[in-house]
């Protein structure tokens, strides 16, 4: 039963959920009492980090079902980690306030770039040590699970700084309250048809190759993929849809200590 794609799939959409919520719930705590406890928090939950790179070393070697959900897993506690430093205000970026009214293009991007530079560089750092050591081995779905969540994430943050219809600040701490004056409310953008074509034709990717896939481990490893591929997709299509997604999360977490600005609700996966 465990060898199941379909289980496998389901699975990975379970750990998107409830990663995400687990990270918004300490997020949303940590805000509520304050930096020092932000900061407390995001250095106790660092063995995530040890434990996910472990893990991943771990699982190398062997393709087999249980390392391809641990594979899977460990990606998963090495993003969220980061995830986490960044939500909390640990790890940002330089720029800290919000966007003037009156900058040029140019400016905006710089300092839009700015508030995420050094989040961006970690997950960069991230990428590059999972490349080195886990190319070319026998079990690449932490691998290639890392880079979809990566190439993801910068679409997504990129599509927001070009202009969405639907943005939601809902779930923005208050150590990254000046993040959404560097996002743009629009129709849509020239770069959201090339990201949702990319995602689309990863996921029919790692479909063919789960059909095709000899082995009970190399099916579940894909199906671990093409399900979180198509979550990405569906996060990148509910910055347009007028979906209410943020009630999958918005139930569990304690009501927020400040007032943000209200917009329409759009994508929350981690």
């Amino acid at each position: 039963m465990v060898s199941d794609p379909w289980i496998a799939a389901l699975t990975a959409v379970f750990l998107w959920w409830f990663s995400t919520g687990a990270i918004l719930l300490v997020v949303r705590v940590a805000d509520r009492r304050g930096v020092r406890v932000a900061r407390a928090v995001t250095l106790l939950a660092l063995p995530l980090l040890v434990w996910g790179g472990w893990t991943y070393l771990k699982t190398l070697e062997v393709l087999s079902v249980g390392s391809a959900f641990l594979g899977f897993v460990a990606a998963l506690a090495v993003w969220g980690w980061i995830e986490l430093a960044f939500l909390t205000g640990v790890v940002t970026g330089p720029v800290t306030r919000p966007l003037p009214s009156d900058v040029s293009e140019g400016e905006r991007f710089i300092r839009a770039w700015g508030t995420v530079a050094y989040h961006e560089m970690a997950l960069l750092a991230a990428i590059l040590v999972l490349g080195v050591v886990g190319w070319e081995a026998e079990n690449p779905v932490g691998l290639w699970t890392f880079v979809v969540l990566y190439f993801a994430r910068i679409s997504a943050k990129l599509n927001l700084y070009l202009g969405v219809p639907r943005i939601n600040t809902e779930f923005i701490p208050g150590a990254l309250a000046h993040l959404p004056s560097h996002f743009r409310i629009r129709k849509l953008n020239w770069l959201f048809p090339f990201s949702v074509s990319a995602l689309a034709f990863a996921c029919a990717c790692w479909l063919e190759r789960l059909v095709a896939a000899e082995t009970a481990g190399g099916q579940v490893g894909f199906a671990l993929l093409a399900a979180i591929t198509a979550l990405a997709l569906v996060e990148h299509w509910l910055m347009v849809l007028p979906l209410p997604d943020a009630k999958l999360w918005r139930w569990m977490l304690p009501a927020p200590q400040h007032t943000k600005s209200k917009t329409p609700e759009g994508p929350h996966g981690f």
